[in-house]
Order: structure tokens, then sequence, then C-alpha cells
């Protein structure tokens, strides 16, 4: 690997290098690397990971959920899984579900590219609706063929 070339760790990717846009600067405690831009470098690797064809890692997942802020249980909220689900894909225990991965790259272009999409709050809305109907009283009753749910 190139001398001028830093290799970028700390995203928690394994795989990005900077060619340019840092500097090396002494500290009281040592040698540390200053990024240009560092929300704009965040940004661009957040782009280029949903613009991918292939299958997000669980790394690159934990990365585009740390970009929007937002908590397991939040994400999982919105692509409709549960939070053991969201914690086993970033984990890499099991492979992300394609529906989740699609929504996903579709919530982070939202949150990056168009503050006023309204993409997430339908997301919610719908999530809502689901837990209404869920939550609808059912009622059963005794009929000679046994117990059924009743209109």
């Amino acid at each position: 690997m190139d001398r001028n070339v830093y290799h970028y760790k700390e995203c928690g990717l394994n795989n990005i290098y900077l060619a340019n846009g840092y500097k090396t600067i002494k500290t009281e405690r040592g040698e540390a690397i200053s990024i240009h831009d560092i929300d704009g470098l965040h940004r661009a690797i957040g782009m280029h990971l949903i613009s991918l064809k292939k299958d997000l890692t669980g790394e690159e997942l934990r990365f585009l959920r740390h970009e929007m802020l937002m908590s397991q249980k939040t994400l999982a909220f919105l692509v409709g899984v549960s939070e053991q689900a969201i914690r086993r894909w970033e984990n890499g225990k099991t492979c992300i579900a394609k529906s989740s991965e699609s929504l996903l790259r579709l919530i982070y272009s939202e949150r990056i590219l168009n503050q006023h999409s309204k993409i997430t709050e339908i997301l919610k809305r719908i999530a809502n609706l689901e837990d209404q109907l869920n939550s609808k009283e059912i009622f059963f009753e005794d009929t000679p063929k046994g117990w059924k749910a009743s209109a």
C-alpha cells in the first residue's frame, strides 16, 4: 500500500483508504490524524455503500445506521423486523433480508439527500397502523363446530 494513503479503520469499515483530505498532527500524546470534512467523508462512504450492487455486510449496515444516528430498535421498527434481527445482521450471524436491505438503502438515501422526503414518516405510520390493527379486540364464540373468531 502507498505510504501516502491512510487506512481509515476508525469508521468501523476495514476497506476504507484515504488518498488525501487528511493530515498528521502532533499532540501531547503523539501523532494523530486530522480529517478534513469528516461529515462529508462519511456521507460519501454511505452513498457509495448504498449504490453498490452487492449485498451489504453487517459492518456496512452498522455504519449506515450510525450515520443516520439511529438505534437498532428504531431501525428494526422502520424495516419491520425485531431488534434482535438487526443485531444478528450487524454481527454477521445471519444475512440481511433483501427487502429490509432495500428499505435501509432507501431510508439512508432519504435521510442524506432529501431531508424533506416523507418515506420515513410513511413507514412510521404503517408500523403504527399495524400495531393498532394488531391490538384490536378479537372476539371468539363457542360454536357447535368448536371455537371460532366472530365478526
